[in-house]
Formats: C-alpha cells, sequence, structure tokens
C-alpha cells in the first residue's frame, strides 16, 4: 500500500509524507534510515508512550545510533523508554519524509512488536524524553494521537502481523 500526506511543524516546515508497506528494509539506503518505532502490543493491548519532543502521546522508538541496525535501535528504544523488552517482531513498513521544496528525504521505519515488561516504568533512563506510558486498547489510539490515514494504515497492518507474531 501507499499512502501519501503531509504535515505542518510548529515552525511552520512543511513535510511531504510517503508511506509505503514492507515485508523488508533491505532495499532502503541505511544511511538516509534516522528512526525506528514499534507499534506494540502486551498482550491484547497497545503501549504507547507520552513525552518527547512534542509532549504528546505517541509510539515508542527513536534514533538510530552509529553503528546499531533496525533492529538493535528497536529494541534498544523498546527497553528505554517502556522497561520492556522486545519478544518478536516484524516490518510494517516506512515513512519516506521530504522538506517540501528540497531533494533529500529520510526514512523512519515501523515495526509490529510483541513485548514484555522487565520490571514497572520508573523514568526513562536516557534523559526522561518519555515521562509516561500507558497499555491501551489498540482500537482507541485515536483517542491519544490521530495521523490520518497513514496512522490508520500503520496500526491496521500492526494488528494483522501481530496475530502472526504470537
Amino acid at each position: 500500500m501507499f499512502i501519501t500526506g503531509s504535515y505542518k511543524d510548529k515552525k511552520g516546515v512543511e513535510y511531504l509524507l510517503e508511506y509505503v508497506d514492507a515485508d523488508s528494509f533491505d532495499n532502503l539506503n541505511p544511511a538516509l534510515c534516522t528512526q525506528v518505532y514499534g507499534i506494540c502490543f502486551y498482550g491484547e493491548q497497545m503501549v504507547i508512550g507520552y513525552g518527547g519532543q512534542k509532549e504528546n502521546w505517541g509510539l515508542i522508538g527513536g534514533t538510530i545510533e552509529k553503528g546499531e541496525t533496525f533492529e538493535q535501535t528497536l529494541k534498544r528504544e523498546i527497553q528505554e523508554e517502556s522497561n520492556m523488552e522486545v519478544l518478536s517482531f516484524a516490518p510494517i513498513g516506512y515513512q519516506k519524509v521530504t522538506v517540501k521544496g528540497e531533494q533529500s528525504s529520510i526514512y523512519q521505519l515501523r515495526y509490529a512488536c510483541i513485548i514484555q515488561p522487565y520490571g514497572p516504568f520508573v523514568a526513562d533512563p536516557d534523559g526522561g524524553s518519555i515521562q509516561e506510558i500507558k497499555l491501551i486498547d489498540p482500537a482507541n489510539f485515536k483517542r491519544y494521537f490521530d495521523w490520518g490515514e497513514i496512522g490508520e494504515r500503520i496500526i491496521t497492518r500492526a494488528l494483522e502481523l501481530k496475530n502472526k507474531l504470537v
């Protein structure tokens, strides 16, 4: 599936978004991939985090560090931001992000994950970007964030893949 959209940030910068379903990220240039986020499931509930630069609810994940694989980033970020362990995962798709009027783009990767807690969430040990986590019914995700058609597709595909990961 291919979906396009746009987003304007608080500074007025407009981003062009192109979402693509993907079973693998092997076709992407790793140097252009900057973020990895998980749609994380613990039992029948989805895990979301509050905080970050935008100080709102969203997915768990973050920036790929030098020398990390996509999967290493996914596991590290989920552990740091939720104190949970990734038991299994599968690619959902990626979002190509381009600042309107510019030629270069970056890629943000999305995975479906089955996770379990190491223990209670206290705080993000990496400086506190995530202040709180919550387990929600995936059907209610729009109460916390609404990313339009792209967001709906990411959550729908995550739910489809979840049943294959269990």
